[in-house]
């Protein structure tokens, strides 16, 4: 931007780099996708990454779901030792482990643990979009019916933050695949015992992970706008070379057609939580 006065060049702003979306000025300002407004990250940050604007709910990494979510240092991580390898020698797939290891602080895209919210006990676990999309490798997999099965042998009840954009991981192939049906198989047996299961779907949750553990959950709840699916809709319209319907795959088509059941804003997730908890209590409330 240059200033002008009387006339003459005065002085120089350089402008910072600008995008479409995300961090904007050496991450001081975030420009929001939806609305287009320039916002100050920190402030961002304390919104629970929602625009005070237009109250666009940007992606939340998974530590921060527990920080949001959970009663203050409650949450005590399990599995933090399963690392995938790259079974298919798949080209550069070590590279994008490493990076996403160190971008997210996790070693892998799915962070499981036990905590309690409002002072209930339960088995929580986030799926983080950070780590390759949020896709579902076998440790993905491994992690999350290990947690049904330690929710299941201490009767726990289970929520589950799903943002799991790329569905099954293609690196891994058919092993990726394979979890769908043994997710799925987990969550059975946890509901057979009669145990609550909550999932919140988060923009984006599609393919494998959608089509396994995130869309069997006793109640589906979603933020705002999420993206929800099993494949995209450009691959949709591509598919059947018909237009898709107006907001087709996001959370308010997917209410209005009974696939979720309800939308709740990222600042009353918590309380929506801990109203459901307390309706099925099987007195897991501890003392906070």
């Amino acid at each position: 931007m240059l200033i002008v006065f009387w006339g003459k060049q005065k002085y120089v702003t350089i402008k910072p780099q600008e995008t479409s979306s995300g961090p904007v000025a050496d991450g001081l300002w975030t420009r929001c996708p939806s609305c287009s407004s320039l916002l100050y990250t920190k402030e961002l940050t304390k919104n629970l990454n929602v625009c005070n604007r237009c109250s666009y709910h940007f992606r939340m990494g998974a530590w921060d779901r527990v920080k949001h979510l959970l009663d203050s240092e409650s949450f005590q991580e399990m599995d933090r030792d399963l690392e995938g390898g790259n079974p298919l020698g798949f080209s550069g797939y070590e590279e994008k482990l490493a990076n996403s290891r160190e971008k997210t602080g996790l070693t892998e895209a799915c962070l499981t643990g036990e905590g309690r919210l409002s002072g209930y006990q339960l088995v929580f676990g986030a799926i983080d979009f950070g780590f390759i999309g949020g896709t579902m490798g076998t440790v993905v997999g491994e992690k999350v019916c290990r947690a049904f099965e330690y929710a299941l042998a201490k009767r726990l009840p289970v929520v589950m933050v799903s943002a799991g954009g790329g569905g099954a991981r293609m690196h891994e192939g058919i092993l990726s695949l394979m979890q769908m049906a043994k997710t799925s198989q987990a969550v059975e047996r946890h509901s057979q015992a009669g145990l609550l299961y909550i999932c919140v779907l988060t923009d984006p949750t599609m393919g494998g992970i959608y089509a396994s553990f995130a869309s069997l959950a006793d109640v589906i709840l979603a933020e705002p706008r999420a993206l929800i699916g099993f494949a995209g809709p450009r691959v949709v319209e591509e598919t059947i070379r018909q237009k898709l319907p107006s907001g087709f795959q996001r959370a308010e088509f997917a209410l209005n057609n009974g696939m979720v059941d309800a939308i709740i804003e990222r600042k009353e997730l918590r309380k929506v939580l801990t109203r459901l908890l307390l309706y099925h209590d099987g007195g897991g409330r501890q003392s906070c």
